[in-house]
């Protein structure tokens, strides 16, 4: 059994319909935007930051996501009681999750806390995708994801460790930590820091391999297209000079005649 089966977030199966998998593909990424959302709720319900109104309103919204698509994909799949088992977490998010049930009992900010660890769940599903993206020499897309990485471990580790106290605090802990340079200026002194530090330095493997081999390919992609464009000019002068002498040797020919 993989680590995808065991978080119950695994999608949808590659031994499954094209169309499933095609669907389950475009919600990827609507779902990575929804576990980024995760963290940064949390905070700003910490921070106090967040109205109820907005608070319930992120919960709706949340709760919507996992409904759509787990009721879209089961109707889909072929094998339908496989993908409700692969995909337990979700089930167990819309009967628990249900922003009504929760109301304005402590029960609610123990559920929050709780879906912090969707944010590794949801990572670990689109990971295929996320790999797919950095490996197609895109610099922009790894850029781009490694500072939604450092801005969501930098929120969070703001606000379960108190040796950081600030969000600026956490933003560098994130970075120095996701690129494993690891000054030890700001570290974790709590539990809850320190595996939520244990899976930062994980990724921060995975990322910054990705980082250098996709500014690499970049570097060497910009290199290899100016040597094309020169080529190309080479051989267009010397298509042009065939052309020329093709004409003189025409000429030639005219005169002798």
């Amino acid at each position: 059994m993989n680590i995808h089966a065991l978080t119950g977030l695994s999608g949808v199966s590659e031994h499954e319909n094209e169309h499933a998998r095609r669907w389950a593909r475009y919600f990827e990424w609507p779902m990575l935007l929804v576990a980024l959302w995760i963290p940064a709720q949390w905070y700003l319900n910490v921070q106090g930051s967040l109205s109820h109104w907005a608070a319930v309103l992120g919960d709706w919204i949340i709760w919507s996501f996992f409904l759509l698509e787990t009721s879209f994909l089961t109707l889909l799949v072929d094998n339908k009681t496989r993908f409700l088992k692969q995909n337990w977490m979700n089930l167990l998010i819309i009967l628990i999750g249900f922003p009504t049930v929760w109301g304005d009992t402590p029960l609610i900010g123990v559920l929050r806390n709780l879906r912090l660890i969707l944010l590794l769940g949801l990572l670990l599903r689109v990971s295929r995708t996320i790999k797919a993206v950095l490996s197609l020499n895109q610099l922009g897309g790894t850029l781009w994801f490694t500072g939604l990485v450092v801005l969501s471990a930098g929120f969070v580790i703001s606000k379960i460790d108190p040796a950081i106290k600030s969000p600026s605090e956490g933003f560098w802990w994130a970075w120095v930590t996701l690129t494993t340079v690891g000054y030890g200026d700001y570290a974790p002194v709590s539990d809850e820091g320190r595996l939520f530090a244990s899976f930062i330095m994980l990724l921060g493997v995975g990322v910054f391999a990705m980082l250098t081999a996709n500014l690499s390919a970049f570097l060497v992609g910009r290199n290899r297209r100016r040597q094309e464009r020169e080529l190309r000019e080479t051989l267009r002068k010397m298509q042009q000079q065939l052309e020329n002498l093709e004409k003189k040797l025409d000429q030639n020919k005219n005169n002798e005649n």
